[in-house]
């Protein structure tokens, strides 16, 4: 029986990207356990990795795979500006 692969999509290639998108992954997720509130630029600025993968690996982290972990977003700032803000902490 096949293994399922961690990561998917339609150009994700296993040998290119399981350790690149592993340790992403690892730093997003470590960095968020620590309780603040954070933009998806915080965020970037102290991991370097772009914010589109910051984003997805916020999603990532909400599923079972991946720990299940509560990730919440609220706005910051006027409710104009758009400027979201983002929270994780363990599903269990």
């Amino acid at each position: 029986m096949d293994k399922q692969p961690h990561f998917n999509g339609p150009d994700y290639v296993p040998d290119l990207d399981d350790a690149r998108l592993g340790l992403q992954h690892e730093r997003i997720r470590d960095l968020m356990l620590d309780g603040e509130w954070r933009t998806l630029n915080e965020i970037s600025e102290k991991t370097g990795d772009p914010q589109a993968s910051v984003s997805a690996q916020l999603r990532h982290l909400r599923k079972p795979r991946f720990g299940s972990f509560i990730v919440l977003k609220r706005r910051r700032g006027e409710d104009t500006q758009g400027l979201y803000e983002y929270h994780v902490s363990s599903g269990g």
